[in-house]
């Protein structure tokens, strides 16, 4: 079944000569029976056309967008990260409308009462995370969009177990620091294994569709706990960020043997 330009515009409320344009650069290809023929689409041209417009929703350009649909060609596996990020967005939405509810609640019962309007309620589904920026910088919008959508998908039970485990992991590091481990030792290299296995199991991470992050970014991140004085802060400075950062980098010797990047 094909689609004309003028019935995919309607549909999808992007203009005809958007289409046009998207056909020109090569990102969303049109068929034509003849050179000078109508521009048609097919179902494999609306499912990319699909992820164009989620991953334009997401603050991507053209030329990101493409390198993106380049380099990630399993589209029900794409469609599949981009459905968690909506439905995390759909879930922070709602809380937003419910916190929004409830000030005007409160607000029409008593006026005059405004500072008994709980802060945590008034601001639920507004919250955002810190480190937006770097991350799109370093590993793109999509990997941000993904596993900050994931995070608040986690609700707030969900969150504080995560914390929890972090706080696990990073006690473990502590300990095995101040018990002067040998970077190279089974029991440092255990820790790090843990320390791999958490880091993959974040959606929008480099490599978590693998079950274990990419070399060259956990070679990044062991990096940045060193260079980072807020990161090398949770290993307890930078004489502890500098122990992780040296099991990491004999952990990936060993967990890589094969890979250069």
């Amino acid at each position: 079944m094909h689609w004309s330009i003028q019935e995919i515009a309607r549909l999808t409320g992007v203009t005809s000569r958007t289409l046009r344009h998207y056909d020109a650069v090569g990102l969303l290809p049109a068929l034509r029976t003849t050179a000078s023929g109508p521009r048609r689409y097919d179902r494999i041209a609306l499912v990319r056309l699909q992820r164009i417009l989620l991953l334009r929703d997401l603050g991507l350009g053209l030329g990101d967008i493409a390198g993106v649909l380049d380099s990630d060609q399993d589209e029900a596996k794409a469609l599949r990260r981009h459905l968690v990020s909506l439905r995390a967005e759909q879930h922070r939405l709602a809380r937003q409308i419910a916190s929004v509810e409830r000030t005007v609640a409160a607000l029409e019962k008593d006026p005059e009462a405004k500072e008994d309007i709980m802060a945590k309620d008034m601001l639920d589904g507004f919250d955002h995370t810190q480190y937006e920026q770097e991350v799109t910088e370093r590993w793109g919008r999509d990997a941000y969009a993904t596993s900050d959508a994931w995070w608040r998908g986690l609700g707030e039970d969900g969150q504080q177990q995560w914390k929890a485990r972090a706080e696990a992991l990073r006690k473990a590091w502590t300990d095995a620091a101040e018990a002067g481990l040998d970077p190279a030792a089974d029991e440092a290299q255990a820790v790090a294994a843990r320390h791999a296995e958490w880091l993959s199991s974040i959606p929008g991470t480099p490599g978590h569709e693998l079950g274990r992050p990419d070399r060259g970014y956990l070679l990044g991140l062991a990096d940045m706990y060193v260079a980072d004085e807020r990161f090398a802060a949770n290993y307890g400075g930078n004489e502890g960020a500098t122990f992780v950062r040296d099991v990491l980098r004999a952990y990936a010797e060993r967990a890589y043997p094969d890979s250069e990047s």
